[in-house]
């Protein structure tokens, strides 16, 4: 008698209550880890890889949006432009398509289909309310030599994107540091052409000023390049970093009052030893830090390149590409958190890190 009045009770249990087991079950997945396996296949949504290489966060509302290259199977040819994805999580994304789409039926447009579109960044600009969209542009069959950096314009986050133009920096105008004399040949030659920009980001500091940061001169100097209050256009105010270094694939982040900023070395697809630079000011004096990557392949920034760097809760991540040039769509990412070792930044390797341990 007794065992069948349990049985009873457990089954009024069960069926009395649905709305009961379904907040037990979305208790389940409140706790589920949030977890984060860099260089493992990541999916949308739909159940695809993501597609956003080269890329950057922006934060607008409650919502994150990633933007990145699309790459195909067999080409990192720009066939189809930027993609879009959104989350409220940093770990379910939501495919919201092509942001910016490459032109198939204009032959010599700028962002014709087959050009090399790289490392798309966005920022809002809350005065204009408009979402604004720089990247590195090379023109299609020109190989590398264009070095241009482009810029899209969009009423919401997610596009689509209109594409205003195109263009080398700062044409004829020398750089804050004064004398032209003491200035590397690549600086003088492109004085009138304008200078080359190639592997960017972009960046707004707390007072609201925007920069363009990005490999020059052959890729041997960094720029810093002040943007217009629109963040549309270049105001001519801009900085050399670490002439002659020869880095690129910059991502930087201020904390403290300090800026940070890592780098790659110039290695082609290959991967190599991070580089890690810190300043008082955005304008400088920038100072050269040992690597900031700790364990397996860390020699190699665990065999990706640095793309960005988010601020997260306080926190910091920092996101890296693991290239494929032989499959580019098979390329990975790496996110990680950065750490403070008596002051100064370190990426540790992570087989896996729970999101959550940054909202802590």
């Amino acid at each position: 008698m007794k065992r069948t009045l349990t049985l009873i009770l457990v089954a009024l249990a069960t069926l009395a209550s649905p709305a009961k087991r379904l907040e037990q079950h979305w208790d389940a997945q409140q706790r589920k880890p949030r977890t984060i396996r860099s260089g493992e296949l990541w999916y949308d949504d739909s159940g695809r890889h993501i597609n956003a290489h080269g890329g950057g966060i922006m934060k607008y509302g409650d919502t994150y949006y990633w933007f990145g290259e699309h790459k195909s199977e067999h080409t990192s040819d720009a066939l189809v432009g930027v993609m879009c994805y959104a989350s409220t999580d940093l770990v379910s994304w939501r495919n919201c398509g092509v942001a910016l789409r490459v032109i198939s039926d204009w032959p010599g447009h700028d962002i014709e289909k087959g050009c090399i579109l790289e490392r798309p960044k966005v920022i809002y600009n809350p005065v204009t309310k408009k979402f604004c969209m720089w990247f590195h542009l090379e023109l299609k069959g020109k190989g590398y030599s264009a070095a241009r950096y482009g810029v899209a314009v969009a009423d919401r986050p997610e596009g689509p994107y209109k594409f205003l133009y195109s263009s080398r920096a700062n044409a004829g105008t020398w750089p804050v540091e004064g004398s032209p004399m003491n200035f590397d040949e690549y600086l003088k030659r492109d004085f009138g052409t304008g200078q080359m920009a190639r592997d960017m980001t972009l960046f707004v500091d707390d007072d609201g000023k925007a920069y363009h940061i990005f490999s020059s001169e052959e890729n041997f100097t960094l720029h810093i390049a002040e943007l217009t209050a629109d963040y549309l256009h270049h105001t001519g105010r801009y900085t050399r970093m670490a002439p002659g270094g020869q880095n690129e694939a910059p991502a930087i982040f201020k904390h403290d009052g300090t800026y940070w900023m890592i780098t790659s070395g110039c290695t082609g697809w290959a991967p190599n030893e991070a580089r890690m630079f810190s300043a008082p000011s955005i304008w400088g004096p920038w100072t050269q830090h040992p690597n900031p990557c700790r364990g397996p392949k860390a020699d190699k920034t665990f065999n990706g390149q640095s793309t960005f760097i988010l601020p997260f809760n306080g926190q910091y991540i920092f996101m890296a590409d693991i290239w494929r040039p032989n499959h580019p769509i098979d390329a990975r990412y790496i996110w990680l958190p950065i750490d403070f070792e008596d002051g100064k930044p370190v990426v540790c390797w992570r087989d896996e890190w729970d999101i959550d341990t940054l909202t802590k």
